[in-house]
């Protein structure tokens, strides 16, 4: 990685780890008021929570694993930024698993909501795990190669991909459960209000979640393409997972 800019690749790590941590925390506090209200949930909503919250925690763990290594262990060694540090090459998987949970999730929202329309659901599904498949080999080629001069040169297209991937489902469950969500609104006119500005709040959260994980993730793909020689879209992409996470637990 030739041209480094310090304040541009430790700096954007930092920042970005700094932020993440943050979102753990308000992912952690959430999850513990969820198990505090909805005792009586099922078993599988509840593991699929404290699932989401474990891999919060482990994501949090690596990215000041990573953030060590860089600012501490290679205080001052500048050359070493070119180096990508198997922790690093965790987070993207760690991200990508908890994005694919988030992802199932509300496919199977719309799925109910839909009654049951697999034209509506399946697409999400298998572009979900395409993300998944992607992230994957991305985190294997990170740890093979060691480098992120290497990396670009070679699979520069399948973390675009990845992130592409994110988006479109992104765009599809936040257009389906809007859609879904307003024929609910249009065909209960006739009852209390209260439904209804349930069912408004339900489009605004919908709408604004899907919104923040979508523009985050169009974000870490331009600043990745357009901006090669810092670590500034990876900043941004520890971010990321903490987005998903809280997207989750406020619905």
């Amino acid at each position: 990685m030739s041209e480094v800019d310090i304040r541009r690749t430790f700096g954007a790590l930092l920042i970005g780890g700094l932020f993440a941590t943050l979102l753990a925390g308000v992912v952690g506090i959430q999850t513990l008021i969820y198990f505090k209200l909805y005792p009586r949930d099922s078993g599988r909503l509840k593991g699929l929570t404290a699932s989401i919250w474990l891999l919060d925690l482990l994501h949090t763990i690596f990215i000041w694993l990573t953030l060590w290594n860089y600012l501490i262990e290679w205080f001052g060694q500048s050359s070493e930024i070119d180096v990508i540090l198997w922790p690093l090459s965790i987070t993207i998987i760690l991200t990508a698993i908890l994005t694919f949970l988030v992802h199932c999730f509300f496919a199977q929202r719309i799925f109910r909501l839909s009654r049951k329309s697999y034209v509506l659901t399946i697409p999400i599904v298998i572009l979900a795990v395409l993300r998944l498949a992607s992230a994957s080999v991305t985190t294997g080629e990170m740890i093979a190669l060691g480098s992120f001069t290497e990396f670009k040169r070679r699979f520069t297209w399948i973390f675009t991909l990845g992130l592409a991937l994110s988006t479109a489902v992104d765009i599809l469950i936040t257009g389906c459960l809007f859609l879904l969500l307003q024929t609910n609104r249009s065909s209960s006119r006739h009852l209390n209000s209260n439904l209804n500005a349930l069912i408004d709040s339900l489009i605004m959260y919908t709408f604004e979640t899907g919104s923040m994980t979508c523009a985050a993730t169009i974000v870490a793909m331009i600043l990745w393409i357009v901006m090669p020689h810092n670590l500034i879209f990876m900043g941004l992409h520890f971010v990321i997972g903490k987005f998903y996470a809280n997207s989750y637990l406020v619905t």
